[in-house]
């Protein structure tokens, strides 16, 4: 399946294809058709329901189209790393920052093994990677929104992933600890990784992100952020987003 390519030459990693996704048969996104570039740093915006978690979601396997398919092509599910949004980690679990960061090794030596010097190393270099060094037994509960998320980052690096999805990675944490976790993803596209974060603030996307696809349950623009994060095209997202919250059952291809 390695023969998609998208405009610029690079091969799709990721086909969205006529794809509609939704719950009890409600759609949230309609006949998406979009490819995500191999290596490409990809920022998922849109308005409040427009569908970006979803597709995350979708992309994870977690969630069946209605209609349409996503082709993966290169990689496989466990190639996959995916981040939730905070408010879905249950952070009063009685587990240490060791342990959690561990978890990030678990599709490599098994949930139950015990970590031998050289795997006790790679976590510790993870948790000194995201600024926790010091932290380790902490139990999770204790700490700052900001330092459970650099947490769940040294996990998702230790995951090795090929494609990583983050999804609103940057909510509720301090600047020091957003620009800690930007230069986390840097490093991840620069080592050829694929990210696609969910993002509300578009100053972000603009400073880091060189690609955007842009959601109102369809899509509204994919390609460079400067030419899709324009005025005129985040206007016609919240007006399509309107539109269909009023009807969310007959929302078609040609709401403006």
């Amino acid at each position: 399946m390695g023969h998609n390519h998208t405009g610029d030459g690079m091969t799709a990693v990721l086909a969205f294809q006529n794809l509609t996704l939704g719950y009890d048969r409600l759609p949230a996104v309609h006949h998406l058709q979009a490819e995500i570039s191999k290596g490409s740093l990809t920022a998922v915006v849109g308005p409040n329901g427009a569908g970006k978690s979803t597709l995350l979601k979708c992309v994870t396997g977690a969630l069946q189209p209605l209609d349409g398919r996503i082709e993966i092509n290169g990689f496989c599910k466990d190639d996959i790393s995916y981040l939730p949004q905070q408010s879905e980690i249950d952070r009063s679990f009685p587990i240490s920052v060791i342990d959690l960061v561990a978890m990030g090794l678990w599709r490599e030596i098994g949930a139950f093994s015990r970590l031998g010097r050289s795997n006790r190393a790679r976590v510790d270099a993870a948790i000194s990677a995201v600024g926790l060094t010091g932290f380790e037994r902490r139990p999770i509960g204790s700490l700052s929104g900001g330092q459970a998320q650099r947490a769940l980052f040294a996990r998702l690096l230790l995951q090795d992933a090929k494609l990583v999805l983050l999804d609103e990675p940057f909510t509720a944490i301090d600047a020091k600890t957003m620009a800690d976790l930007v230069n986390v993803i840097k490093r991840w596209h620069s080592e050829g990784r694929t990210v696609l974060a969910v993002l509300h603030d578009v100053s972000t996307v603009r400073a880091h992100f060189p690609q955007t696809l842009m959601l109102a349950r369809e899509l509204v623009a994919h390609g460079p952020t400067r030419q899709v994060l324009t005025a005129e095209n985040q206007f016609r997202a919240r007006q399509m987003c309107e539109a269909c919250a009023s009807t969310p059952h007959v929302c078609g291809r040609n709401v403006a």
